[in-house]
């Protein structure tokens, strides 16, 4: 059954287009890296499924790595546009760090979710200031518990409302600067003394001249049938991809 209703969500996903004011998606004819691999436990084979059909529905080129070693490839990092990543823990050498950063510092943009790209590499803190944060904890493990929309006139995240998600909820150490879209609020069941704390959970920043989009929801292929949580998802991965085709907008948002 719950092979049937992922290849239902495939199928769905293939056929809805960013939300733009063209028709045509801006995913078509980009140049897309997908690296997917690390720790299974967050279905990097079957996540990677699922958005690399959508996004070759959309007419995006994408080019599929199971090693960080396509990070190393200067033709092919030079020429990307959008850089995919789905990799929790494990470990990268500085060489492929370095191809990677880069990349985005040179224009090309960079999207992810969860520990995917929240939680990749832990000894890196140089590829964290490019995410803009880092994850530390999940309280509880799966719990309930809910997304607020915090910026309504973002194109991610306009006309969304708030949502309900059943998975881990991410503590992280959040960059002060980031443009934080939606946030969630922790109960103190599991730790006391965080109750009532907020988190961001979605938001978008630069790196270099490189647009940086990171949603922490979605710890496996099932979260994304979460209709809010896979729109957003989509939303940020075609923001990303236009890099280095649009002005992009000052995000700096300082918190204090």
């Amino acid at each position: 059954m719950r092979k049937l209703v992922f290849f239902m969500l495939a199928f769905v996903a293939m056929h809805v287009s960013c939300k733009t004011a063209t028709t045509e998606s801006p995913l078509k004819g980009k140049q897309i890296v997908f690296v997917y691999g690390g720790w299974d436990g967050h279905a990097p084979v079957p996540t990677h499924d699922l958005l690399a059909a959508w996004l070759r529905s959309q007419g995006a080129k994408v080019i599929d790595s199971e090693s960080l070693d396509i990070y190393t490839n200067k033709e092919v990092m030079s020429k990307a546009d959008l850089i995919i990543q789905t990799w929790t823990m494990g470990s990268i050498t500085g060489e492929q760090e370095n191809g990677l950063l880069e990349a985005v510092r040179n224009g090309a943009g960079v999207a992810g979710w969860h520990g995917g790209l929240g939680d990749s590499f832990r000894n890196n803190t140089e590829y964290q200031f490019m995410v803009g944060g880092q994850w530390v904890a999940h309280p509880g493990g799966i719990v309930e518990y809910e997304v607020k929309i915090t910026d309504k006139k973002d194109p991610v995240t306009k006309g969304l409302k708030n949502f309900k998600m059943n998975t881990e909820q991410y503590y992280m150490q959040v960059d002060p600067n980031v443009k934080v879209l939606a946030t969630t609020r922790y109960n103190g069941n599991a730790n006391a003394w965080i109750d009532g704390c907020v988190i961001p959970v979605v938001w978008k920043k630069i790196y270099g001249k490189g647009r940086v989009f990171y949603s922490s929801l979605c710890h496996n292929e099932k979260d994304f049938e979460v209709p809010e949580a896979l729109e957003i998802m989509k939303r940020g991965i075609c923001w990303a991809v236009m890099s280095k085709y649009e002005t992009t907008e000052n995000l700096v948002k300082p918190v204090y």
